[in-house]
């Protein structure tokens, strides 16, 4: 495996043409992505996050195919997108979020007929260990119409692997499904990547995005507004809380200049947010007993995802 990344987006730009407004005005065209910059390292599980209308899918979409770019380069696999449009297309696997197949079609079928979209020789094609590696074997001959949800999303990532792509974007593959479905479906993409193949991953739960991916970038109004190690971002959160019940009712709640915030039950309850950049638990802990404050029980949170992504997209 080289060190050339599995993607390369380079100052990547996409407007969309003007449209026809009221009275027959003319708005100008809408910015999806303005100049988006990062590289997805082979191997990896890299996350794409972002609130709605961040640009994602527009993004998704020009590695597809199915967009053009207004501007900047893309590369996949090594392939530019322009210049070398079918192997850049055949270096790449998409799952999107809807569910796209013939529902009158065996998933069998449905593999058989993407495998030749490919121009994939019958001697060559891995419908049987595809199907056999998403656990569908046994509804092989089932009409795909019948399949659960769960199962349809697993056929998704067969239909997506029938031409054996270095690259797997998955597009909010869990969007409505249960936590079963969600945990079977990490637990094939988890197998996939062992394997060596390279994960995009686009999710609304940021606790599996902090959980599976090595590396994450977000985006918001169509600009990279992070793109660091899964860890690292997450350390960049400043805010940490200490949960305490005083062993009495409290008569009011504890107030001091150094907390960032306190959340008070009216009874024995008291959660503190504080800035770790001036404060440990610690020293939380002291100012609550120097103001009377005894403690019953305690127990802090570290920041995660969430707080990093919230406080950096209310920020942009």
């Amino acid at each position: 495996m080289s060190t050339e990344p599995a993607i390369r987006i380079d100052n990547l730009v996409k407007r969309y043409a003007p449209a026809k407004g009221a009275k027959g005005t003319m708005t100008e065209g809408k910015l999806a992505l303005g100049g988006v910059t990062f590289d997805v390292p082979q191997g990896s599980i890299f996350g794409l996050l972002g609130p709605n209308g961040a640009g994602k899918s527009t993004l998704i979409n020009i590695l597809a195919g199915l967009v053009n770019k207004t501007g900047g380069t893309a590369e996949i696999w090594g392939f530019d997108i322009d210049e070398h449009r079918r192997n850049a297309s055949r270096s790449i696997g998409i799952v999107p979020q809807e569910i796209v197949f013939d529902p009158f079609f065996t998933p069998f079928e449905v593999l058989e007929n993407q495998a030749g979209f490919y121009g994939i020789p019958a001697a060559l094609r891995r419908s049987e260990a595809l199907l056999e590696a998403v656990r569908l074997s046994d509804k092989r001959n089932a009409y795909a119409r019948t399949l659960s949800g769960g199962m349809k999303r697993r056929l998704l990532v067969a239909k997506a692997m029938v031409h054996s792509p270095p690259i797997l974007v998955l597009d909010e593959p869990t969007a409505g499904v249960d936590v079963d479905l969600r945990r079977q479906l990490w637990e094939l993409v988890s197998e996939l990547n062992r394997e060596g193949v390279t994960v995009v991953l686009t999710t609304h739960y940021l606790e599996e995005a902090e959980e599976l991916c090595d590396r994450i970038a977000i985006i918001n109004h169509g600009q990279v507004i992070a793109d660091k190690p899964t860890r690292e971002l997450v350390g960049m959160a400043r805010e940490k809380v200490v949960a305490v019940t005083a062993a009495d009712d409290l008569a009011a709640a504890p107030v001091h200049e150094a907390f960032a915030k306190v959340e008070w039950d009216g009874a024995r309850d008291v959660i503190v947010t504080y800035d770790k950049d001036r404060l440990n638990a610690g020293q939380v802990l002291g100012i609550l007993q120097a103001q009377g404050l005894v403690i019953a029980d305690v127990t802090t949170r570290e920041a995660d995802l969430e707080d990093v992504f919230v406080q950096l997209t209310a920020a942009a």
